[in-house]
């Protein structure tokens, strides 16, 4: 008994209830007295509600991309399967070239190599070459950067902390 059991009774709550990652660790966090005040309440993803929110959101169709985008949010959900929005997403955004296959990487190499994600590439960063495995930013690393310099600002982080 006591605060070191949460977790435990969280996770046998939310083993029983729809959406349980979506709020677990959230709640572990945000009940903690070692985080909860260098915890953001955001899971970073965007997602749409109907007004006023029910249980479950709303399905997101290509009339959302634009804001999915902007949102700068890492992840997004819910899509029905099949969707044309998914195929502009693996197109646009993951670069992926044939249905089924990996997405483009930025991957790095020292040695010049060719194929492999990145086909090779060398850093252009100075500090990262020889670094096999360094990842070069893309639009959606900066996306997510700006969102996330955003929210941690000294305006917004007091604001979006677990209450």
């Amino acid at each position: 008994m006591g605060w070191d059991n949460l977790p435990r009774a969280l996770l046998l709550y939310h083993a029983n209830i729809v959406s349980s990652p979506e709020f677990y660790f959230q709640t572990v966090a945000c009940n903690s007295r070692r985080f909860r005040n260098a915890t953001v309440n955001s899971d970073l993803h965007f997602i749409r509600w109907d007004n006023p929110p029910k249980q479950h959101p709303l399905y997101l169709t290509s009339r959302d991309y634009r804001r999915m985008l902007l949102s700068g949010a890492a992840f997004a959900r819910k899509f029905r399967e099949g969707d044309p929005v998914l195929d502009r997403i693996d197109r646009d955004i993951l670069r992926r070239r044939e249905p089924g296959h990996f997405a483009y990487g930025g991957w790095c190499s020292d040695d010049g190599e060719r194929g492999g994600a990145g086909a090779g590439a060398l850093c252009s960063n100075p500090q990262e070459h020889g670094r096999r495995g360094a990842v070069k930013a893309g639009a959606g690393s900066r996306r997510l950067k700006a969102m996330l310099t955003k929210m941690l600002s000294p305006r917004n982080f007091r604001r979006q902390q677990c209450r």
